[in-house]
């Protein structure tokens, strides 16, 4: 990761499924149990970086995860907390949205700190782009949360290069992560650079740049969805080539003597931009299988190979 955290994981840790139900239902001791369940087996594995956002679970992720936390202190020095605030869902106020105000990022970060039992953050993540967004509100709130020691750093999710640097530019703080959409099975990022001047190209959803930017920049790419949902490593097939992919990662797994999982992250983790995944299951034994991705170098054949399965034909 970023230099300033040389002790970050290469895998994230996603907590997008801990509270229980995306619904007002309170959590319970179990949930908190679960919490800490998956804390525990994903520093074991050597995974130090935890990814929240206050509408997790509508802010139970982050309420169980700052239970565990409060019952055992010792644990917040080991990792490396972030989390996302400014989507707004629908309420007496108005419909769903999206909220980069001084006054609502402000106040996401305070009611983050509290129910993750935590004094700061060690990155805060402007979640999704506000076109209403007036830079010059959004770095007076920034640096205001960093100089009261309730931030250390801060980055963003789901922006292209143009958008950060319109923002890095009114900073008085460089902007270190972005978190993206990225997998075998959404590779509009690889797509993109591959058919650059074709027609294909057209079809394209990314925005052109975004990696070299975050590159050329130091910024931390981290991949959302890395897992496809399973879908090449033992989930539910949604295409009709998933069953060739998941044969092909099935016979890499073996013959580099790893896991699924770990063929599917590495895959991502191959690619020079130096990409960290975020997984999300809670299941302890599917954290250790993807934890091997680390472990896992794929040659520039398999790599290759694993895109054409994906792709469904050869590169151009």
């Amino acid at each position: 990761m970023n230099a300033l955290f040389p002790s970050a994981s290469r895998l994230v840790y996603g907590c997008m499924g801990l509270g229980g139900d995306w619904d007002q239902s309170p959590p319970t001791s179990e949930h908190v149990t679960q919490a800490r369940t998956v804390i525990d087996s994903a520093l074991e594995n050597n995974i130090t970086v935890f990814d929240h956002a206050d509408i997790y679970t509508f802010g139970k992720a982050e309420t169980v995860f700052g239970a565990a936390l409060k019952e055992a202190p010792a644990l917040r020095e080991k990792m490396i907390l972030q989390s996302k605030c400014a989507i707004r869902f629908e309420d007496e106020h108005g419909p769903k949205r999206y909220d980069f105000s001084k006054q609502w990022i402000t106040s996401s970060v305070e009611n983050s700190l509290s129910r993750l039992h935590t004094d700061y953050l060690d990155i805060l993540l402007l979640h999704r782009p506000d076109p209403l967004m007036e830079v010059d509100e959004v770095c007076e709130a920034l640096s205001a949360l960093k100089q009261d020691g309730k931030i250390k750093q801060v980055g963003v999710s789901n922006m292209h290069g143009h958008q950060i640097a319109y923002l890095q530019h009114a900073l008085d703080m460089p902007v270190v992560a972005n978190q993206i959409e990225m997998s075998l099975a959404f590779r509009d990022w690889v797509e993109d650079g591959m058919t650059t001047g074709s027609m294909e190209n057209r079809s394209m959803g990314f925005a052109p740049g975004t990696l070299e930017y975050c590159m050329h920049n130091n910024i931390q790419l981290q991949a959302w969805g890395s897992l496809a949902q399973g879908r090449f490593s033992g989930g539910q097939f949604q295409h009709d080539n998933d069953k060739a992919v998941a044969a092909l990662v099935s016979t890499l797994a073996a013959e580099y003597q790893t896991t699924s999982e770990a063929i599917v992250l590495g895959w991502l983790m191959r690619h020079p931009a130096n990409i960290q995944p975020v997984i999300g299951t809670t299941n302890p034994s599917r954290i250790d299988a993807c934890a091997k991705a680390c472990d896992v170098s794929l040659s520039r054949e398999h790599w290759y190979a694993l895109l054409e399965a994906a792709r469904g034909q050869e590169v151009p």
